[in-house]
């Protein structure tokens, strides 16, 4: 197991990609805390992975909220005793031009998205070099960190932020020990985009691009499984793209 005998904290833990990297997580071996402001959905991702026979804890969050960030963050390491890997995939989504972007959308994403994504990596930074090590995963886009896309200008922006700071932080704590990469995935089947799209919308979506399908969670967390391994030590700084092809087409 890639994993074994680590402590992993997962925001975003509820439902889609980050559900997915818990698990597989776990799975891995390491003890995981699911973390998510959706109490209901981060119990169930914490009770599969006990069902299954794994270690994990939940934790509500609002990774926009600095005092509740430094208290899940305690509270994983009081739990289970360290904190070696941070998967930062909390994330909302929202459609709009600049005109159309309103006070409250644009506020919203940047504080979920790229806020929360920076406070939950200022509460872990000093553990980690107090241990000399520890892996960060955030979550970017192919939107945001390759290329734009219409009418949505807010999530661009904010995926452009995690994709800059991942790489000012790995030049910043690279000779500490602690490695932080990014996923950047492609059109993947979670519910946060049948949310925003209708299947006929989601079928044209998948078919534009290479391989013509959406990606499933579980391919994006065989990616972050890697990125928090030993098997990916000389990386840091690095952008991971997940996306059948979308990238090298555009």
């Amino acid at each position: 197991m890639k994993l074994q005998s680590q402590v992993a904290l997962v925001t975003g833990a509820a439902s889609g990609i980050s559900r997915a990297v818990a698990i597989r997580f776990a799975q891995e071996g390491a003890a995981v805390m699911a973390a998510d402001f959706d109490a209901q959905g981060g119990e169930e991702t914490a009770k599969q992975i006990r069902h299954d026979g794994g270690r994990a804890g939940f934790a509500r969050l609002d990774v926009s909220n600095p005092e509740e960030v430094s208290r899940v963050v305690k509270a994983t390491i009081d739990t289970f005793g360290d904190l070696h890997i941070l998967f930062n995939g909390a994330g909302v989504l929202a459609f709009g031009t600049v005109v159309e972007t309103t006070d409250e959308m644009w506020t919203r994403l940047m504080a979920v998205n790229l806020t929360g994504t920076f406070l939950c990596c200022r509460a872990v930074v000093p553990h980690m070099i107090a241990r000399g090590r520890g892996s960060i995963i955030n979550v970017a886009s192919t939107t945001g960190a390759h290329d734009a896309g219409p009418r949505a200008v807010a999530y661009v922006t904010s995926k452009g932020g995690v994709t800059l700071l991942t790489r000012a932080m790995a030049i910043d704590h690279a000779r500490q020990g602690i490695r932080v990469n990014a996923i950047c995935p492609g059109p993947t089947d979670t519910p946060m985009l049948r949310n925003a799209k209708t299947t006929a919308e989601l079928e044209a979506f998948a078919d534009s691009y290479p391989m013509g399908r959406l990606g499933r969670p579980e391919e994006l967390a065989a990616a972050a499984a890697f990125l928090a391994s030993d098997e990916a030590s000389f990386m840091t700084g690095s952008l991971v793209f997940v996306d059948g092809g979308q990238t090298a087409a555009v």
